[in-house]
């Protein structure tokens, strides 16, 4: 068990805080941001402390950290904040939920969240600073690196390997065997079928609206 600062103050750590409270061995004593997004003393009945001012507050040692932000600029400011954390000394946590089917032997890396109805199955490998939102498949032999964010109902067969600072949208599916470069943004429902390319966006072709109204649709 440790004692816990979470980095952030939105919606992702206003969720970290619920899922750690309610479903790890971990206490969360406080939040922090940097100081010029400050701007009260206090964040879900917790003190709000300013980076600056956290190692005498809260000093690495006696607390550990985890980084609460989203997939802003293809993950990079989550990372950067990551590296900051560990700069100062902080040992990261990861959360991984007791709703999760947690499958593999090889635990994940630091600063995980891992939610709830994810199947991670046998001889996956998770980096550090990887986010899989609730009721993603990551099949077999799979390996995710650092600094990724998956998002829901993902479909990772097996044997894909995923390289740093990617996206994935909602409903997406990866093919068995193929690498998705780095910072690859694949959208929601894309179906990916060959190897991607580095910083490449993937998107499926979008629903369009007809000139018919529903009344004059069989269904």
């Amino acid at each position: 068990m440790a004692r816990v600062v979470i980095f952030g103050a939105g919606d992702i750590a206003r969720l970290a805080h619920f899922y750690f409270s309610r479903d790890s061995p971990h206490e969360i004593a406080a939040f922090t941001v940097d100081g010029a997004f400050a701007k009260t003393e206090r964040f879900q009945d917790l003190p709000l402390v300013p980076l600056e001012e956290l190692t005498r507050r809260y000093p690495p040692g006696e607390f550990a950290m985890f980084v609460a932000l989203s997939y802003a600029r293809m993950n990079r400011l989550r990372a950067e904040k990551f590296e900051a954390a560990r700069a100062l000394g902080y040992e990261l946590v990861s959360y991984v939920s007791s709703r999760c089917s947690y499958l593999t032997d090889e635990p994940p890396g630091e600063n995980c969240f891992i939610l709830e109805d994810n199947t991670v199955q046998p001889f996956v490998r998770i980096g550090h600073d990887v986010t899989l939102w609730s009721g993603n498949h990551i099949g077999h032999d799979s390996v995710i690196e650092d600094h990724c964010f998956i998002s829901s109902h993902v479909v990772v067969s097996g044997h894909c390997r995923i390289a740093p600072y990617c996206f994935i949208g909602v409903n997406a599916t990866l093919r068995n065997g193929i690498t998705v470069a780095r910072s690859t943004l694949i959208g929601a429902g894309a179906v990916v079928m060959e190897d991607t390319v580095a910083e490449g966006v993937y998107v499926p072709q979008r629903a369009q609206r007809i000139a018919r109204k529903s009344g004059e649709v069989d269904l």
